[in-house]
């Protein structure tokens, strides 16, 4: 959630916790921009009127980035041009101060079902190689293998990131949660394994490995 008004940050993160979300508050548009251009977040919550940098300038930020986490944008009541200019710039829907919480939570909750839906029925297509996440199916050239769920979890994720670094602990957070015991080695071991399927598809795309630094997708 990026917003300066500190109190109201506060109460939303209270509520939302309260409702199994895991929330980051920042409260200047750049540093809430450095944050979602990492496409750690699975939402985002966005004022308009921010320190630094505005919301509408950080969501055309976001989206020159090619960051395509879901928005919903905070705006003053009433104003129709920010609401216009949000939804233009590529907010996902928009939403007027003051607000109740439960309308948020509602709004939340829709965003993140349409975003399941979009992730499970559409095909993924790296180059020669096309990744179906509802059969968890991979494809190419003759070839076809299933994954399993958590190389299929791995291989979306790498694939939101196509050309960025995804750093071991992100990975272990979407595969596993930090609840769980997962480690350095789990990574790893997903990573080769996933890295054969990928090599037997053929299609010319591969993982790549830099130490400390993390994963990312590449070309052959």
């Amino acid at each position: 959630m990026v917003e300066d008004e500190r109190d109201l940050a506060d109460a939303v993160k209270t509520v939302l916790q309260k409702n199994n979300y895991a929330v980051e508050l920042t409260y200047d548009g750049e540093y809430g921009l450095d944050c979602a251009l990492t496409g750690t977040y699975d939402l985002v919550i966005l004022d308009v009127m921010l320190p630094k940098m505005d919301g509408l300038r950080v969501l055309k930020e976001m989206r020159g980035a090619g960051v395509e986490t879901p928005v919903l944008m905070l705006t003053a009541r009433g104003d129709i041009s920010d609401k216009v200019a949000g939804l233009d710039g590529g907010a996902d829907d928009y939403l007027p101060k003051p607000f109740h919480m439960d309308e948020l939570l509602a709004r939340l909750r829709a965003l993140a079902r349409r975003k399941a839906e979009l992730r499970i029925g559409g095909v993924l297509r790296l180059g020669g190689i096309c990744f179906d996440p509802q059969s968890l199916t991979l494809s190419g050239e003759g070839f076809e293998v299933g994954l399993t769920l958590k190389e299929s979890q791995l291989l979306e994720l790498l694939w939101e990131r196509k050309g960025n670094f995804v750093p071991k602990d992100m990975i272990i957070e979407k595969l596993w949660s930090y609840d769980a015991d997962a480690n350095d080695s789990h990574v790893e071991s997903q990573v080769s394994l996933l890295r054969k399927k990928l090599a037997a598809a053929g299609g010319g795309f591969g993982i790549k490995a830099s130490r400390g630094v993390g994963y990312r997708l590449v070309e052959s």
